[in-house]
């Protein structure tokens, strides 16, 4: 059985099955590219997660294993409302890894998710509930969980990094020059200069 360090349960925030589903499509994507977990910039995952589901829970698997973290600007959703994700790296291999049909029916029989779909938090269910979902997930055959493939014509490359800020005229803190937006001749911060307000669901 895979072992997940405590540190990546005490950084998840609870127990669940789905944290552990990212956390082995990781390991798996990594051993077959081969490469190590990432230290620096270079390497991107892709989870294909959208919202309003609770198995976004394994983009924190995803980030533990492979070192794809969202800070380091190496995780993007896809939206697509799956349960798989995709590894790129910088010579352009990529191999995807989705959880088989057959293991998500067989995983959504456990009491944990009669707990789930009454609104309970994963944090609240008892783990001798939890426990048998997640040692499912992680005793489960690889290849009865997963389905590998090696997608070809992927072309994905980050911005250039900048360190050059310039301050808002407006509420005076400073803006990175790639989000700066002028407006009557003044430099602004995308909300002082009222771009994109009906598009976010934010309210500060």
């Amino acid at each position: 059985m895979l072992e997940i360090p405590e540190w990546v349960w005490e950084f998840h925030g609870h127990h669940c099955p789905f944290m552990p589903i990212g956390f082995r499509m990781g390991v798996i994507a990594m051993r077959e590219l081969g490469i190590d977990k990432a230290k620096d910039h270079g390497v991107f995952a892709f989870p294909e997660i959208g919202v309003g589901h609770p198995q976004t829970c394994m983009a924190d698997g995803i980030q533990a294993s492979t070192g794809c973290t969202y800070g380091k600007m190496m995780i993007e959703r896809t939206n697509y409302g799956k349960i798989a994700f995709t590894l790129y790296t910088p010579e352009k291999r990529a191999l995807r890894v989705a959880a088989q049909p057959g293991f998500l029916d067989e995983l959504g029989a456990f009491e944990f998710f009669d707990y789930r779909k009454k609104g309970i938090e994963p944090s609240e269910i008892p783990w001798e509930v939890t426990r048998p979902a997640v040692e499912y997930v992680l005793n489960t055959p690889e290849n009865e969980a997963f389905r590998i493939t090696r997608p070809a014509g992927i072309e994905f490359s980050r911005p250039k990094n900048s360190f050059t800020k310039v301050r808002c005229d407006a509420c005076g803190e400073y803006v990175f020059e790639r989000y700066l937006r002028t407006r009557d001749g003044k430099n602004l911060c995308i909300p002082c200069a009222g771009y994109l307000k009906e598009e976010t669901n934010v309210t500060p």
